[in-house]
């Protein structure tokens, strides 16, 4: 019998959908809170001042605030320019020198061995194509350069609300889950031998919110992903998917009644490239 040859996955839709996610909502509600582990990443690659760094999928360009308060030349890329802007309305208040491009995480703009050290919070781990975009932040960084990476892991709270929405709206075929970003295994298995070193330290970004239902009621509406998924649903299944995310939040709580203190497990990573 021959074997019946895999389907090729259109990554190019599938990037057009998300961006189209991405841009919905306002991402920059939730991305503001994240602040905390831009500049916790920053510390842990260790940043000198007058390095060239580039922080990838920025959003609203947490990782890079806190690269540019480290006197770094910074190169701030999205392919969401509405998120650019709001990044740089935010190092405009802040008295910071960002550069500010548009850019694909899977097709970056810039020569090979550009900067001192490549940067993503919870941004690259969402490209379709994982190989492609490991690939890219190798090719962007310098010999003996370090690639810094903030990942939610599968375990964590974020990472059961990328499963209950998959329970609702499967992914794509042939799309591999954002979450595997927070597992080493995979980080070595897309990068490969471009690897010198890998560290890998399970952190916890804790949410604070009113409620849980404040957290749903943030997330629904500015949280492009989520915002698409219940827009995609009819009533009856947008109820169901939304009192399972109250019993998920509440499930991660530890604040008691009356309010929200969900820790969410992330993997901080760096890298240094050989």
């Amino acid at each position: 019998m021959h074997a019946i040859a895999e389907p090729a996955v259109d990554f190019a839709a599938i990037k057009g959908k998300q961006r189209s996610a991405w841009s919905s909502g306002d991402y920059a509600v939730v991305g503001t809170t994240l602040q905390i582990v831009g500049e916790s990443l920053c510390e842990a690659i260790d940043l000198r001042s007058g390095q060239r760094v580039l922080d990838v999928a920025a959003g609203n360009g947490n990782a890079s605030l806190a690269a540019a308060r480290r006197w770094c030349d910074v190169v701030s890329t999205d392919y969401v320019s509405s998120l650019l802007d709001r990044a740089r309305t935010r190092a405009g208040a802040d008295g910071l020198a960002i550069e500010f491009k548009e850019a694909d995480a899977e097709k970056l703009p810039f020569p090979d061995a550009s900067f001192d050290a490549v940067l993503s919070t919870f941004g690259v781990m969402f490209t379709p194509n994982q190989e492609k975009a490991a690939s890219e932040l190798m090719r962007v960084c310098k010999p003996g350069g370090k690639i810094g990476l903030a990942n939610w892991t599968p375990g964590s709270l974020i990472g059961e609300v990328f499963k209950l929405i998959g329970r609702y709206m499967p992914p794509p075929a042939g799309v591999r889950s954002p979450a595997l970003w927070g597992t080493e295994e995979r980080l070595r298995e897309i990068f490969g031998e471009r690897i010198g070193t890998l560290q890998a330290t399970r952190k916890h970004f804790v949410f604070r919110y009113r409620s849980a239902q404040h957290w749903l009621d943030t997330f629904r509406t500015y949280y492009g992903p989520m915002l698409k998924t219940f827009g995609a649903l009819p009533t009856v299944k947008q109820n169901e998917l939304a009192r399972d995310l109250i019993d998920l939040a509440e499930r991660f709580n530890q604040g008691g009644a009356g309010t929200l203190v969900a820790p969410s497990e992330y993997l901080e990573v760096v890298i240094t490239k050989r």
